[in-house]
């Protein structure tokens, strides 16, 4: 047959043999396709009857004989079973489209041939291979329109003849390979079948969007970032949570707080440390217990011999059959007795035997203190022993008197004291005052308090801050005869003062005690030319507003010592000079 020619439907060969007078292709294998199985709506026949015709009915004109069935007996060997069964409904794809929407595409996939199977042989006459759509047949003149050939396809969207055709299922007929579209190109003709490759679909038919890989880097990049951020600010929270009930709940374990490391400890030597540290050793803290009363006192050690310096209103408790304990600043404990004491001095020594180690502390010069002069007082307050206060030196020859429970007189002190603001209370009495090259100046003797411990009730006082010592050239003067003679002695002016005079300045009485003259026979204040009644106003051009300033002003002296005092007699003054005698003391 001639190149382009045409085959009509009527004349065209069954499937399986060749066109009359035209040999079958060497090697060619007997194709049925999947759309033969569909019957042609155009014509009336369903695809039922179309697929499985009565016996004895002519197949329809312009349609192909019904395809064998591969599975019945006789059936023609390779011919695949379609898939599914035809649709009764003519539903698209696989009927005629539907007034709603057009058919979509279809995909034809290309089988491939099992391995070993041999394809068919390229055509180069002009007849196109079976399955392959020929040009379409001119119309008779008046005629109707020639059937499209048995295995052609129309072309897409054609309304008539058979619709889209089911595709056939890659498993129906593994060894058959569908035809080769032919490159004969007619206007008329369908378009050729396109391979279908599952990894390079068309867009249009999938819809899918090109990957941009960059912008997919890119967000992925983001989505790790706030993952890391998010990680990290939970990771932090929970730390955050975990580290402070571990600080609260005291951890895992013990808490250990931070703390300054060792340093030296020596301080300097004009420091209030080291004051301390140089006259704590020689300071001693003694208990003292009697028949009627105890008391609690300090002292300080004067030599090596064990003489202990302290206040006679400290031991006076003990009297003569009671019992002194002297406790040292290591806590090394030993018994004391009184050597001597004196209740105008209000000074004591007290000595202990067979102890050894004791550091006597130096005494100073009272007379190079001044005013402002820093000082530290040391001793057992309250029966607090080693306490350490500091203070200045507020005033000095500040004439004080204490004692007088007895009512004669015998047990007043008169002290030309040393006032300081160091904090002195109730068991300092007897201490030392030192200076700031820790060398005692002064013993602590007296307070003055706010309130009066005589009254009912009323206990202990307290500091304010007004606190006296003895100078110590007087209690150096003291103990000395005190230990060299268990007594001391006064200096003495040899007149008896009118102690109830008011006036400025100390007034001699007209009668001495006993009913006796005012001014002792050949005594100092006779030799003086001191008469009864004159008014001494001044002691070394110190001015004094009372006997008992006097009584201290002389006290502060030594026996043989020259004064010079000014005398008031009929309202004029006249200066004298006084050599101090002495007298014993009690």
């Amino acid at each position: 047959m001639a190149s382009g020619a045409t085959t009509p439907a009527d004349a065209a060969p069954a499937p399986g043999t060749s066109a009359p007078g035209v040999p079958a292709p060497a090697g060619t294998t007997p194709v049925a396709l999947a759309d033969t199985a569909l019957g042609d709506p155009a014509s009336g026949v369903s695809p039922q009857a179309a697929a499985n015709p009565a016996p004895g009915t002519p197949a329809p004109s312009g349609s192909a004989p019904a395809a064998p069935d591969a599975s019945a007996p006789g059936a023609p060997a390779g011919r695949p079973r379609p898939l599914h069964d035809p649709d009764p409904y003519s539903t698209p794809p696989y009927g005629e489209p539907g007034p709603w929407a057009p058919a979509p595409p279809v995909q034809h996939p290309t089988a491939t041939p099992t391995h070993g199977t041999q394809l068919p042989a390229a055509h180069h006459s002009g007849t196109p291979p079976h399955g392959t759509p020929g040009p379409a047949p001119a119309p008779a003149p008046g005629g109707p329109a020639p059937a499209p050939a048995h295995g052609s396809t129309p072309p897409h969207g054609t309304p008539q003849g058979v619709g889209p055709q089911p595709q056939p299922h890659p498993q129906a007929a593994p060894h058959h390979q569908p035809q080769p579209p032919s490159p004969t190109h007619h206007p008329q003709s369908a378009p050729p079948r396109q391979s279908y490759d599952p990894w390079n679909a068309p867009l249009q038919q999938s819809g899918a969007v090109p990957v941009d890989k960059d912008k997919q880097r890119k967000r992925a990049r983001r989505v790790l970032l706030v993952g890391i951020a998010v990680i990290a600010l939970v990771a932090g929270g929970l730390g955050g949570a975990l580290g402070a009930y571990l600080e609260r709940n005291a951890g895992v374990s013990d808490i250990e707080l931070p703390q300054a490391g060792a340093q030296d400890k020596a301080r300097a030597k004009d420091s209030v440390a080291g004051i301390a540290s140089s006259s704590l050793p020689g300071v001693v803290t003694l208990h003292v217990s009697g028949d009627e009363a105890q008391g609690t006192g300090t002292g300080f050690v004067l030599d090596g011999k064990g003489h202990i310096l302290t206040n006679n209103h400290v031991v006076e408790p003990a009297g003569t059959g009671g019992e002194i304990s002297v406790t040292f600043s290591g806590g090394e404990t030993a018994k004391a007795e009184v050597i001597g004491r004196d209740a105008g001095y209000d000074l004591a020594v007290v000595k202990v035997s067979g102890v050894r180690g004791l550091k006597p502390l130096p005494l100073g010069n009272s007379e190079n203190v001044q005013v402002g002069d820093p000082v530290v007082a040391i001793g057992a307050p309250f029966d607090l022993a080693n306490t350490v206060t500091s203070g200045i030196i507020s005033a000095k020859e500040r004439p004080i008197t204490a004692g007088g429970e007895k009512g004669d007189g015998s047990d007043v002190s008169y002290v030309d004291a040393l006032q300081t603001d160091a904090p002195i209370n109730p068991g300092n009495s007897g201490g030392p005052l030192v200076d700031a090259q820790a060398r005692v100046i002064g013993i602590n003797s007296a307070i003055r308090s706010a309130d009066d411990s005589s009254a009912p009730g009323g206990g202990q006082a307290g500091s304010i801050g007004l606190g006296f010592a003895i100078p110590i050239n007087q209690g150096k003067r003291v103990a000395e005869e005190l230990i060299n003679n268990g007594k001391a002695v006064h200096p003495v002016i040899g007149v008896t003062l009118d102690m109830e005079y008011t006036g400025d300045g100390a007034r001699v009485g007209d009668k001495g005690k006993g009913g006796g003259p005012a001014v002792n026979a050949g005594g100092p204040g006779d030799r003086a030319g001191i008469k009864p009644g004159d008014v001494i106003t001044a002691v070394d051009g110190q001015r004094i507003h009372s006997g008992d300033e006097l009584i201290v002003k002389i006290r502060a002296h030594r026996p043989k010592d020259s004064l010079e005092l000014t005398v008031q007699r009929a309202g004029k003054d006249r200066k004298v000079t006084l050599v101090l005698g002495a007298s014993s003391g009690n």
